[in-house]
């Protein structure tokens, strides 16, 4: 029995490795590096890492560089020395030290005459070593950088040494543009979480209560933003509505003279407002149409029978039901708004967030400790609303059996039925010209100025006048973000499967444990998984060979692992459904785990697998949160091609990119359904094909 579960344990064993290892390390490397403090050393801690370091070197050549170090000071730094020598006897100079060099030498002078003879020789002893490690410990270091570890090196080399503590987190509280910051997103999250939750629960409630035309159309049309690049809403709105916006500057301006396009547009709170509002609709969306489709139709009907009105029935009834999938969608968004920086640096031109000043932090002067505090902020009110909004409800039940529910059989006002399809259909043109937008925006030659038509958005062959000048050419970012994520996404879709299974289908000892870490960086946003393998794989265990950083395999590891708990969520739902007995007799008939697992579990749920691939895939083709850290000039995925073309106004690239993502993610879409749809017929047949169990 042993022996035949060894290969089981085994697999257990590589699984654990790698979800400790690319999912909870970086994590703990976040939180870690969000407590480390680096003060200045006090001289005597700079004192005994001098010597440390000096006893590295061979004695006379310690004794020749010393002396020659000695001869090299400028006056200045033996005034410095002087001082510190004084101090770490325990005679500390009285001197004014901002006084003019001239009266301080005289007042040294003085001071190291005036001490008694066993002081004068303890001054003569530590001098030549203070000079050392306050002006000479920077050569030092670089002389025995290879007999020393990274961390003593940067110790001697800045002076400095590590510690933990908060101040990284009271910086918030203390300077005035992080505190302001925190303030415009949190005002931010709360006005986007509002109006993006009431309109998904609006769209949600007409469609689940059959008082939208059309509901296919409109779900699908309200998800159409989860497949495209986070940034597409901004620029298209800046496309619109910016100062050379096609309705401020050419028809408001231009045409019609009621405006100045370059103080009336959308830049500011407003633009970011509405783009985040778009972008982050869809995943409210998701949550209360799941809700309201479960939600019991019957209490509504039953309200109705014992006199409420339609207006109570809402406000008593459904409400009260949807509640939790309220307060859920809206922490969904907020959590989302927190932590992003694409829009307000795009559209909100000068409006401060955290998440802003974080990427300004990360990408521009690499602190990442300062980084990794922030990250750590932003969901922090996520996680108190969470916990508030737990104890307030927690003595009420909003449950129901969802298997049976019904939609209810009283009709929608006719005037609330005008308006949410008034809402809807209004959200769903909004979308729908901001896509249009973006696809006549690749198509012409500078947006705002020369609307000619033109493919060298596309094809660089055809860029051969002036108005193309994106550093990046054509579609090569696209093309490699495609090859990025068609590796991360087989890999992902079996790797699911294969968690799910052991989940599901073994004794293996912590198997929900390996389960709930996949389910992590679904409740974690992606900017602090993006901080945490910078961290944590820049000097993994402090091996340099090891270091990923700038590498292709660091984004690939990234997308895999930050979207795995899709699929094995969707593989551990199908997995229940299905009858234990048949992966039992397998394994009563002499079938080993492998072929268990691929012969008989991973057909029955290959939609599942599937499913799970597909979500990586179309991550890997927009995300940009978590990989905006991890890029190099030669890993430029698209999502990063078409940010920074926006930012530096190169707006038909960015247009160009966006459609070729939407055409390879739609049309993975339509391959992916054709595969599932023949997938099972394929997998029994190489099954039979390769022998019965």
């Amino acid at each position: 029995m042993v022996m035949r579960n060894l290969p089981t344990h085994i697999i257990g064993v590589i699984v654990s490795l790698l979800l400790t290892l690319f999912i909870l390390y970086p994590l703990a490397a976040v939180l870690v590096e969000s407590f480390v403090v680096v003060r200045p050393m006090h001289l005597d801690e700079l004192k005994e890492m001098t010597e440390e370091a000096l006893a590295y070197l061979p004695e006379d050549r310690r004794e020749r560089q010393i002396r020659a170090w000695g001869a090299s000071a400028t006056p200045t730094q033996a005034l410095e020395a002087t001082a510190a020598t004084l101090e770490l006897i325990g005679h500390p100079p009285s001197w004014d030290r901002t006084d003019r060099y001239e009266r301080q030498r005289a007042a040294a002078e003085q001071a190291v005459a005036s001490l008694d003879p066993a002081d004068r020789k303890r001054f003569e002893a530590e001098y030549p070593l203070v000079l050392v490690m306050l002006h000479k410990r920077i050569p030092l270091a670089f002389m025995i950088r290879d007999k020393i570890p990274k961390e003593k090196f940067d110790g001697l080399r800045e002076g400095s040494i590590k510690a933990f503590g908060l101040d990284q987190y009271s910086k918030i509280f203390i300077e005035p543009r992080l505190a302001q910051a925190a303030r415009n997103s949190l005002v931010l999250g709360v006005i986007t979480g509002i109006l993006a939750t009431a309109l998904a629960f609006a769209i949600s409630y007409g469609i689940n209560r059959g008082g939208m035309p059309l509901p296919n159309l409109v779900r699908y049309g309200t998800l159409t933003p989860l497949v495209s690049p986070p940034i597409i809403v901004a620029f298209a709105t800046i496309l619109l509505f910016g100062r050379e916006g096609l309705v401020t500057r050419t028809l408001l301006e231009e045409t019609l003279g009621w405006i100045n396009a370059d103080q009336t547009n959308l830049y500011g709170w407003g633009g970011v407002i509405i783009a985040q509002t778009l972008s982050f609709l869809p995943a409210a969306f998701i949550v209360l149409d799941d809700v309201m489709a479960k939600q019991e139709g019957r209490l509504e009907d039953a309200a109705a029978i014992l006199g409420a009105g339609a207006g109570q029935t809402f406000r008593r009834v459904t409400l009260p039901m949807a509640q939790p999938a309220l307060i859920k969608a809206f922490i969904v968004v907020f959590v989302m708004s927190m932590t992003d920086f694409a829009n307000p640096l795009t559209i909100g031109r000068g409006m401060p967030v955290l998440a802003g000043i974080l990427y300004d932090e990360m990408i521009g002067f690499h602190n990442t400790r300062l980084s990794a505090a922030l990250a750590v902020w932003l969901i922090t009110p996520a996680v108190a609303f969470s916990l508030l909004s737990g104890r307030i409800g927690r003595r009420k039940r909003y449950s129901t059996d969802g298997r049976n529910a019904g939609r209810s059989e009283l009709p929608i006002p006719a005037a609330a039925r005008i308006g949410l399809i008034a809402v809807t259909y209004s959200v769903l043109a909004l979308i729908a010209v901001v896509y249009a937008t973006v696809v006549v925006g690749s198509f012409v030659r500078m947006w705002g100025v020369d609307y000619s038509f033109t493919l060298g958005w596309y094809f660089p062959e055809y860029a051969n006048t002036a108005g193309f000048a994106s550093g990046y050419r054509g579609l090569e970012s696209v093309w490699f973000s495609l090859k990025i994520a068609a590796i991360a996404a087989p890999i992902g879709g079996l790797l699911a499967a294969v968690i799910a299974f052991l989940a599901e289908r073994t004794w293996l000892p912590g198997r929900n444990l390996i389960a709930l870490t996949t389910l992590l960086p679904a409740a974690i946003p992606g900017v602090i998984f993006g901080i945490g393998y910078i961290i944590a794989f820049n000097l993994p265990f402090g091996i340099r060979s090891l270091s990923l950083t700038g590498t292709v395999t660091i984004i690939i590891l990234n997308i895999l692992f930050a979207n795995l708990f899709v699929g094995v969520l969707a593989v551990r739902a199908t997995l229940q459904r299905l009858d234990t007995s048949i992966d039992e007799a397998a394994e009563i008939l002499g079938a080993s785990i492998g072929q268990r697992f691929f012969r008989v579990i991973l057909p029955m749920m290959w939609h599942a697998a599937l499913l799970g691939a597909l979500y990586i895939f179309v991550h890997g083709m927009t995300t940009l949160s978590a990989v905006i850290f991890l890029i190099s000039p030669g890993t430029r995925l698209a999502s990063y091609a078409i940010f920074d073309s926006v930012l530096n106004a190169y707006y038909g690239s960015a247009c160009a990119m966006s459609v070729a993502i939407l055409v390879i993610v739609f049309a993975t879409m339509g391959a992916m359904w054709l595969l599932e749809r023949r997938g099972p017929m394929w997998m029994r047949l190489g099954a039979e094909a390769s022998g019965r169990i």
